[in-house]
C-alpha cells in the first residue's frame, strides 16, 4: 500500500512543512503544485500535467499499478481528492481517499512521525481518460442541458468577492454546491443517502448528467469524490474559473 499525504493551503505555507512536523508512519508528501498539477498558465492556475510528467511524479513517490494507494489531507479530503482524482483518471484502479484525514487519525489515537521515507520508485503507467473531464466548451453546455455544479463558496458563486481569480461570478447556468455541504462538522463525508438527498435538492439524480468545477479544480473533485459516494457520476471541469476567466469572451454571470 502506498500511502500519500497531500496537504496543502492556498496562497501557503507549503503542505510540506506540516508533513514535517508529523504524518502517518510511511506516508509520503504529495505536492499538489509540483505533482498534480502543470504550471499554472494556459488551462488555469491548476492544469493537469501531461500522462508522461504525471507518470514520473507518482513513480517517484512509489506509486504502482498493483498497489492500493491511499491519500489525505487536513480539510476535509478537499485536497486529497485531487489526488484521487487525477490517479483515477490517469488510470489507478484502487485509490481511497481516508475519511476525515490526518485529524480522523489523530482523534482515534494513531500515531504520527517526523520519519521520512524513501519510498522505492513505483511502477504505475499513466492512462488517461479513466474519469471524465470537461472542457470549457463542454462545461459550457452541461451547464444548459445537464447540472453544473460550482464547488465554491457561495459568495464567490455569487461573485460579491473573489480572493484568487480575476473576475467574479459564476458559469452561466451553473448551481452552488459548495463543498463544505458534502461533510459533517467533523470533516467526513456525509453518508450515502445524505449525499444524495443533498445533491437531488441541486438537480442532480439518478440518470442526471453532471459535472462540477471550482476556482481551479481542486476541491471540484471532493465533489466529484462525493458524487461518486452517492452512486451519482460525474465529470470535472479542470481548468474551472481559473480557466474559464481566461478568455473574456467568455460569459460571467454573477447574483
Amino acid at each position: 500500500m502506498t500511502v500519500l499525504d497531500v496537504r496543502w493551503r492556498l496562497g501557503g505555507p507549503s503542505g510540506l512543512e506540516f508533513y514535517r512536523e508529523g504524518h502517518i508512519e510511511g506516508a509520503v508528501y504529495c505536492d499538489l503544485d509540483a505533482d498534480l498539477a502543470a504550471p499554472p498558465g494556459q488551462g488555469g492556475r491548476h492544469p493537469l500535467p501531461d500522462a508522461a510528467t504525471f507518470q514520473s511524479a507518482m513513480r517517484r513517490l512509489g506509486v504502482s499499478d498493483g498497489r492500493p494507494v491511499i491519500v489525505y489531507d487536513d480539510a476535509g479530503g478537499t485536497v486529497a481528492a485531487r489526488a484521487w482524482w487525477a490517479l483515477r483518471y490517469f488510470g489507478h484502479q484502487d485509490v481511497r481517499v481516508l475519511d476525515g484525514g490526518l485529524p480522523a487519525w489523530t482523534e482515534a489515537g494513531l500515531p504520527t512521525t517526523k520519519e521520512t521515507p524513501e519510498p522505492a520508485a513505483g511502477d504505475f503507467t499513466a492512462r488517461p481518460g479513466g474519469m471524465p473531464a470537461l472542457t470549457a466548451e463542454e462545461a459550457a453546455a452541461l451547464a444548459e442541458r445537464g447540472v453544473l455544479l460550482d464547488a465554491r463558496a457561495a459568495e464567490r458563486y455569487r461573485g460579491e468577492v473573489e480572493p484568487v481569480d480575476p473576475v467574479a461570478g459564476h458559469i452561466p447556468g451553473a448551481v452552488s454546491a459548495p463543498t463544505t455541504g458534502n461533510v459533517g462538522p467533523d470533516g467526513r463525508f456525509l453518508t450515502p443517502d445524505a449525499l444524495r438527498d443533498r445533491f437531488a435538492g441541486l438537480g442532480v439524480r439518478e440518470g442526471s448528467e453532471a459535472g462540477a468545477y471550482c476556482g481551479s479544480g481542486v476541491t471540484a473533485a471532493h465533489e466529484v469524490l462525493a458524487l461518486e459516494v452517492a452512486g451519482l457520476p460525474a465529470a470535472l471541469y479542470v481548468g474551472s474559473w481559473s480557466d474559464w476567466v481566461s478568455d473574456p469572451s467568455r460569459p460571467v454571470a454573477t447574483g
